[in-house]
């Protein structure tokens, strides 16, 4: 009997309710869709200020950087049109794109892009926004056309971490980024109804392809037991993130069930400030305890992929296989190590979840269960999203987690730079200066040497066992047959832009 599964987390329950006919801007008649998703958004619209890849994701519809992605991962120039880069690959001059409009009709200029550009690197105070950023160190408006960036070392990175929602270009004339949400997007941002949903409408004076549907509703839906029955209740009319119990649920007429996988790392993320996990051998006893594979066919049929490391099998070239089954089960290896660590009788730990992704749920009971055959007891705590974003993952107040976590750009910093020893958003306090080393040398290379260097990289943190890794989830996307062209990206990701009513023969 097929087991239930319900929602993973930096999963959002994407697209829905289509209530009208053809889109206005391309055949003459307004349309609307209604998006389920499965948290609401942060408090704040400020794009620099985003962090939960939820937020992330729907915003991407309504902020634009200088370049931005496309489903096949090729980095495209939006407000930006081209650059030109020194020799010492230190200076960047922007060249911008002419007649990009923000959102309350003003046009783009240089100086907005320079304000921008100050703020998310945190050239005048504050945090950058990406490990990316933080070589930016001057940032100067050369003429109307024209912003030209410093960098104090090389960076791989920097062109495709200006395709982020963390580098939105926003007008500099907003004096409220916090509650007021102007981007260069597809789409406008209109309103908020915390728990209840956010609505955004075309932006028809897009520089780019417009999208085809004029409204879209995006419904917050918390609960995954509910999803299936909003489905083929009509109110929604097209979810990501589903889990197989729930695509057997819904109606065949009525809806396609697209496959693909989630693009994330989900593991047993460890907290190494608590004492046992600071403890290498520890660490490598918990990965010999679990059979991974056995995980994964528990919580999802068929299972999601393996990944041995922190780069999902998506991240092609830097994605290195030999690290998938690296702890294969030993469970005599594991009792060994935690003899030889001092907890010959295990220890007691939590394990943190966000309630509303059951997938992570799931997931956590599958590892506390095979934990417990070592002597390890393994408490699974679930919290709501709003508590674990704010005190697991931002307070770092936990023992361990079981999360998955994105990459909002496809390089391997994106998801490497998290385990940097002084990063802030190193929310496992993960401290090896081995680790740190390989990342900065990694990092400043400008050859296709990084490739090997970022493989180095990933190979540091699966023989150190910084955490436990299970898997890229399996990702299942369910779509009203009145609707086609949604498109995967090879990131966290919802183009609504792409989607469009089918036309009646």
């Amino acid at each position: 009997m097929k087991k239930r599964l319900l929602l993973c987390l930096v999963c959002l329950l994407t697209l829905a309710a289509a209530l009208g006919g053809c889109r206005g801007g391309k055949s003459g008649s307004s349309s609307s869709i209604t998006i389920g998703i499965g948290q609401d958004i942060e408090e704040s619209l400020d794009p620099h200020k985003m962090t939960a890849a939820g937020t992330k994701e729907i915003f991407f519809n309504v902020y634009e950087g200088l370049y931005k992605p496309d489903c096949d991962g090729n980095i495209e120039p939006a407000v930006a049109s081209g650059y030109e880069v020194s020799e010492d690959f230190l200076e960047y001059t922007f060249e911008l794109r002419d007649g990009v409009k923000f959102h309350d009709g003003s046009l783009v200029t240089a100086e907005d892009v320079e304000y921008s550009i100050r703020k998310f690197a945190g050239i005048d105070g504050g945090t950058p926004t990406m490990a990316a950023f933080s070589v930016i160190t001057d940032v100067a408006v050369v003429d109307d056309s024209h912003v030209k960036v410093t960098l104090s070392a090389p960076s791989q990175d920097l062109i495709p971490s200006l395709a982020t929602v963390e580098a939105a270009i926003i007008p500099k004339s907003n004096e409220d980024p916090d509650h007021v949400a102007i981007g260069t997007g597809p789409y406008k941002y209109v309103s908020h109804s915390p728990m209840e949903n956010v609505i955004m409408e075309l932006n028809e004076d897009y520089y780019g392809e417009k999208g085809y549907i004029d409204e879209v509703v995006f419904k917050i839906c918390t609960n995954p037991d509910t999803i299936a029955m909003e489905l083929n209740g009509g109110s929604i009319d097209m979810i990501c993130h589903l889990t197989e119990a729930q695509v057997n649920s819904i109606s065949e007429e009525d809806y396609n069930v697209l496959k693909g996988s989630m693009n994330l790392v989900q593991a047993m993320y460890l907290n190494h400030n608590f004492e046992p996990f600071a403890d290498g051998r520890v660490r490598q006893a918990m990965c010999y305890a679990i059979d991974e594979e056995e995980v994964r066919k528990f919580v999802a049929d068929p299972p999601g992929e393996a990944i041995g490391s922190s780069i999902y099998p998506n991240f092609s070239k830097y994605f290195d296989e030999s690290l998938v089954g690296l702890y294969p089960k030993d469970t005599e290896k594991a009792k060994e190590l935690l003899e030889e660590a001092g907890y010959p009788d295990g220890f007691s730990f939590s394990i943190t979840v966000p309630s509303n992704y059951q997938q992570h749920v799931d997931t956590a009971l599958a590892i506390s269960q095979q934990l417990a055959e070592v002597g390890i007891t393994a408490e699974v705590k679930t919290v709501d999203w709003d508590t674990w974003l704010s005190e697991t993952y931002l307070g770092r107040n936990y023992e361990a987690t079981v999360i998955g976590v994105d990459a909002p750009t496809l390089t391997a910093s994106a998801l490497l730079s998290r385990f940097v020893s002084d990063a802030d958003n190193n929310f496992t306090n993960y401290n090896n200066p081995i680790f740190d080393s390989a990342y900065e040398k990694a990092s400043t290379c400008m050859t296709d040497e990084e490739v090997e260097l970022y493989k180095a990289c990933e190979r540091i943190l699966a023989q150190d066992a910084a955490n436990v890794y299970i898997q890229d989830l399996p990702e299942f996307v369910a779509i009203s047959k009145d609707y086609e062209g949604y498109e995967f990206y090879p990131m966290y990701i919802i183009d609504v832009s792409k989607i469009k009513p089918v036309e009646a023969e």
